[in-house]
């Protein structure tokens, strides 16, 4: 944790960290997901001080219902890339106070091999917080992973909310994952995750739904048609595939390679993430600024009281906003 001399205990982390060293990674993230002010800088200073190092990863967002199938869609892709000699990192954002049994980090279990497998590191979301807050440290947990050597990051959220949107601003490929049976999934299907999606991939093409997985393919190429694509370089394509089996992965990995070939080519690639990191700090001050509203005992004894005057029309918002800045000095 920070040392008395935080240059030198900043160095000593970013050496340790270049060099692969597991247990020191564990650790520098554990130090940027700390709320006290002293660990903050110094996870500001680590951060900083490996920037260099980031960046050349591949970043994929991984999405889908509960019960598509995206743990073992994690287990089957990684094991299959460290196969190849990558290094996987794979992350979560998770807004909930409480994981429960929906998230793949939830249950190491469910991804048997990757929990096993000397070049893969997986790392649950803090345990606790808002979305803003969770994703915030997502990503510079991402970076230290970088920085680690880690070239194929993944990032699993568990698809509630607004989780969707903050791993599609992290990561530079987004994956929607779907089950056979189309004609109901696409009516409860959100538009909004839809027109965010680089590819949609529909899980257990397996025995006897191969044919329905087909079937449901095809609805879904159909109402791709009719959304505006993410990417003016990219269209996104609709495969099927089986974790289960692990037939259609290694065809998942080369869409998303080609994905990121043509987006390098254009410039696009560098100029969403240049964009991406620009909202990260906006996110990360808007972080910061609120967690006193969060922290300090005085204020969260008033709000219900502002709450319930402003609602009863009592309090004027604006009167309530004044009496909040005065409680925190500004």
């Amino acid at each position: 944790m920070p040392a008395r001399n935080e240059p030198e205990e900043v160095s000593r982390l970013a050496r340790a960290i270049g060099s692969g060293d597991r247990t020191v990674l564990s650790r520098a993230i554990t130090l940027i997901e700390s709320k006290r002010a002293d660990h903050r800088r110094t996870a500001a200073a680590l951060t900083q001080a490996l920037l260099p190092a980031t960046g050349k990863a591949v970043r994929v967002g991984i999405t889908g219902a509960p019960g598509v199938g995206k743990s073992t869609t994690i287990d089957a892709l990684g094991s299959m890339l460290t196969g190849q000699g990558h290094k996987v990192a794979v992350l979560a954002v998770d807004p909930s106070s409480r994981r429960t049994g929906g998230s793949i980090l939830a249950d190491k279990t469910r991804m048997a091999h990757l929990a096993n497998d000397a070049n893969a590191f997986i790392r649950p979301s803090p345990a606790s917080g808002t979305l803003g807050g969770v994703a915030a440290k997502t990503r510079e947990t991402m970076l230290l992973c970088e920085a680690a050597g880690h070239d194929v990051v993944l990032v699993e959220t568990v698809g509630v909310g607004q989780s969707e949107i903050a791993v599609a601003d992290m990561t530079d490929f987004f994956l929607l994952l779907m089950l056979p049976g189309a004609g109901d999934e696409l009516q409860g299907l959100k538009k909004g995750v839809v027109e965010l999606a680089d590819m949609i991939a529909v899980n257990k093409a397996d025995g006897d739904n191969i044919g329905r997985a087909k079937a449901a393919a095809a609805e879904y190429r159909a109402a791709l048609h009719i959304l505006a694509p993410r990417s003016p370089n990219w269209s996104p394509p609709v495969v099927t595939y089986s974790a289960l089996t692990g037939v259609g992965i290694a065809e998942l990995w080369a869409h998303i390679l080609d994905h990121r070939k043509k987006l390098e080519a254009s410039g696009e690639l560098g100029a969403r993430r240049g964009e991406q990191r620009v909202r990260w700090m906006w996110t990360m001050l808007e972080e910061r600024l609120f967690a006193p509203l969060r922290s300090d005992r005085t204020l969260k004894a008033a709000l219900p009281r502002l709450e319930a005057e402003v609602a009863a029309g009592r309090l004027a918002p604006a009167a309530a906003v004044q009496e909040i800045a005065d409680m925190l000095g500004r």
